[in-house]
């Protein structure tokens, strides 16, 4: 049943939108007597975190797209980039690791395509693509540099998260790695559309005081979200209030109004969560978990090294058969059942971050990042993002993964 409405997230017939499919997998478990009423609603609960963290990130991308801050750091951006394709492929990548680092891979999907959309209209970028396929990709390649780039992280360590001053060095090297190599790979594959000529001379706007403040929010939700992974706080409850605070702040100066903010947000992305949510429930109940926990276990037993080699790659590709957020959600609670040595945990960890480069429900962020193009009437259809996350990938993931060895 989850392959079935993962399958439909994938192909969308009919063009239905992707929660419809996942909702409809959730139902059909309840109304077919797979999974009890209860259960399903426990696994909405569990989701309560991301559902106001994304709320948060789509209210302050949203502030920020109306007020004009996208097309402004468009026009920054462009003008940087002196008419070179290439020069400006290389500035939104450094941008996006930024964002995704401080602001989390899901936020990079919100808040950066529209960003990069406005990029490629203002130097009259032909194809843009080249531009708009990085907000997907650093999403997940730098989702491991902190804790808070990847809400999985938090899933997957839960109340055993490692000190920041540990984080860093454990995973600074495969992070660069990934990041690294998902860089070379993409702008390989791109070579040929970065031949093309874009402007050079661009007329930079003048930024309105409600879009500097939306600027003010984004950086200063960036702060509070290093400081509540700091103490151990869950993020979603904070980017919330955040967003909150960012929409009545900025609403004063502004000339829109609540309803045109409240519209723009994409709210599908909530039912969809959930339906995934209820979907890695029903494998909970099933025991999956607990026989997932007993197999990893006898591996460790044998070889940490290979189980460490083993599980990453696997992981990797399968958070492509369910999401990573769901795989996250089983594969934390396998590591609960069955502790496992510090680089198997890694492995883990890299695996359901770097896994989802591969497809295109590989991850929230980028489920996130098809919706935002869309609204910029771009479309990737499934196959597309496969053959170029075929090759994207699976380089920075081995990398990643040999770079853990170093540490352990």
């Amino acid at each position: 049943m989850a392959a079935a409405a993962t399958a439909g997230v994938i192909v969308r017939p009919f063009s239905w939108p992707e929660f419809i499919w996942a909702g409809a997998g959730a139902v059909l478990l309840v109304l077919l007597g797979l999974l009890p009423a209860a259960d399903a609603l426990t696994g909405v609960i569990k989701g309560t975190d991301i559902y106001l963290f994304l709320i948060g990130m789509m209210l302050l991308a949203e502030l920020a797209r109306q007020e004009g801050l996208f097309d402004w750091l468009a026009a920054h951006a462009a003008a940087r980039a002196k008419g070179s394709a290439t020069r400006l492929f290389a500035l939104v990548f450094s941008v996006g690791t930024v964002v995704t680092v401080f602001l989390s891979n899901d936020a990079t999907a919100v808040v950066l395509t529209p960003a990069v959309a406005a990029v490629a209209k203002a130097v009259k970028a032909e194809k843009p693509l080249p531009y708009l396929f990085i907000g997907a990709f650093i999403a997940n390649a730098a989702s491991f540099v902190l804790p808070i780039s990847n809400p999985a992280n938090l899933v997957i360590y839960g109340a055993h998260m490692p000190p920041l001053l540990h984080w860093l060095p454990q995973y600074a090297l495969p992070s660069l790695l990934s990041i690294a190599a998902t860089y070379a790979m993409l702008r390989w594959t791109q070579r040929g559309d970065l031949r093309q000529d874009i402007l050079a001379d661009i007329e930079i706007p003048v930024l309105s005081a409600a879009g500097r403040m939306a600027a003010a929010a984004i950086a200063g939700t960036a702060v509070v979200l290093l400081a509540s992974s700091a103490f151990g706080i869950e993020l979603g409850l904070p980017t919330f209030l955040a967003g909150l605070t960012a929409v009545g702040l900025v609403l004063r100066k502004s000339e829109n109004g609540i309803g045109a903010v409240l519209k723009g947000v994409s709210w599908g992305v909530l039912p969809l969560v959930a339906g995934l949510f209820v979907l890695v429930e029903s494998l909970e109940t099933t025991g999956i978990t607990a026989a997932l926990a007993q197999g990893l276990h006898a591996l460790v037993q044998r070889s940490a090294s290979e189980a460490a080699w083993v599980v990453g790659p696997v992981l990797a590709f399968g958070c492509n058969l369910v999401n990573n957020l769901p795989a996250g959600l089983v594969a934390g609670r396998v590591l609960e059942l069955a502790p496992m040595p510090e680089r198997v945990r890694s492995a883990v960890l890299i695996g359901v971050d770097l896994g989802p480069n591969l497809s295109v429900t590989g991850s929230l962020a980028t489920i996130l990042w098809l919706t935002a193009l869309r609204r910029e009437g771009q479309d990737v259809d499934a196959w597309t993002f496969l053959k170029l996350g075929a090759v994207v990938m699976p380089p920075a993931l081995l990398l990643a993964l040999a770079g853990t060895f170093v540490f352990g």
